[in-house]
């Protein structure tokens, strides 16, 4: 077997190695945000059921400083009574139904992550032992070809569960965001659905983040300094907001409430953002940035002023997934 043919073996099993990896990653990430959204809605549940029996019992505090002795069992009884009532309907709440669905969402998940790590093994002992045996011809034609076979192997697995992903559209509707505190018409920039079915929108003309419920209906927001253009999410309650005057502000959801978090001031405009893996990646409108969470620059990972709207990519849209290993690019 000539030399060159096992060099293109060897690059060829290394390429497949390294997106089985990517693959796996992918899936893990997937699997570990799946399952921090979910720990995320039954902490708010555990929460609110904290507040619903700390309120009840300040209201029969409130109530029974008048009363006399002999009704003190019977309140006694009706606290008793109601408390159990609070954790029956937590019990049977729809907590056991999110973990049935999380087990199940995360069935395809783990699937995935073992066969990569199986293929993974496969392959690369079949390399090592090809690489053992590459003086010994017959042997090294053997190994070859079994090698040949589990990479084609491989790349059906691969193309079956790493192609781009499809979307269809299953229906359109359309939901007014517009307030009465608005002072132009209602020009939506970003979207940012959260876990328990609520969404962020970025209100561009009006410098307004705003809360929709799981109706659509606003039931909050918050002003920001400059024209909101893009967002996303750092955790299940948090999102970072790309301002397009040199600032990205932090906004926490909770209980239905926006509130304004730290703000981070660069030294570039923002017209794009994306978090990924304690990463934020932020646009300019001809170079995208790597930052850490605390707003330190980590490195410019792409720079073209050649045009106005050449920051990567495509005016300052990023799309970021564990496939890419972004910290290759940085220069330090």
């Amino acid at each position: 077997m000539q030399s060159s043919d096992l060099k293109n073996l060897s690059v060829r099993v290394s390429n497949t190695l390294s997106i089985l990896k990517t693959l796996q990653r992918y899936r893990e990430d997937s699997r570990k945000a799946m399952r921090s959204s979910y720990a995320e809605f039954e902490r708010n549940k555990v929460k609110n059921m904290r507040l619903n029996i700390k309120s009840f019992l300040v209201q029969c505090d409130d109530t029974s400083i008048n009363e006399t002795f002999e009704n003190v069992e019977y309140t006694v009884d009706v606290i008793r009574q109601k408390v159990n009532l609070l954790l029956t309907k937590f019990e049977n709440s729809s907590i056991k139904e999110q973990r049935k669905e999380l087990t199940l969402k995360q069935a395809p998940l783990i699937s995935v992550i073992k066969t990569c790590i199986r293929h993974h093994d496969e392959l690369l002992r079949l390399h090592e032992a090809m690489q053992k045996v590459k003086y010994q011809p017959e042997l090294s034609l053997i190994a070859h070809y079994k090698c040949l076979d589990k990479i084609q192997q491989c790349e059906i697995y691969m193309k079956e569960n790493f192609s781009d992903e499809l979307f269809s559209v299953k229906g359109v509707s359309k939901y007014k965001v517009r307030i009465f505190r608005d002072s132009d018409t209602c020009s939506i920039d970003a979207v940012c659905a959260l876990p328990d079915g609520q969404v962020l929108v970025a209100d561009w003309r009006n410098d307004k983040v705003k809360l929709l419920n799981q109706q659509y209906h606003v039931v909050s927001h918050c002003g920001v300094i400059s024209r909101p253009l893009a967002m996303c999410l750092i955790t299940p309650s948090e999102a970072a907001v790309a301002l397009g005057d040199h600032d990205v502000q932090f906004i926490t959801v909770t209980q239905s409430k926006l509130v304004p978090g730290r703000r981070l001031q660069l030294q570039h405009e923002c017209n794009g953002i994306a978090h990924h893996q304690g990463d934020l990646f932020i646009c300019s409108y001809t170079a995208l940035y790597k930052y850490s969470l605390s707003g330190t620059l980590v490195c410019k990972l792409y720079e073209d002023e050649t045009h106005d709207n050449t920051g990567k990519n495509h005016g300052g849209f990023i799309l970021i997934s564990s496939g890419i290993c972004i910290t290759n690019y940085c220069k330090t």
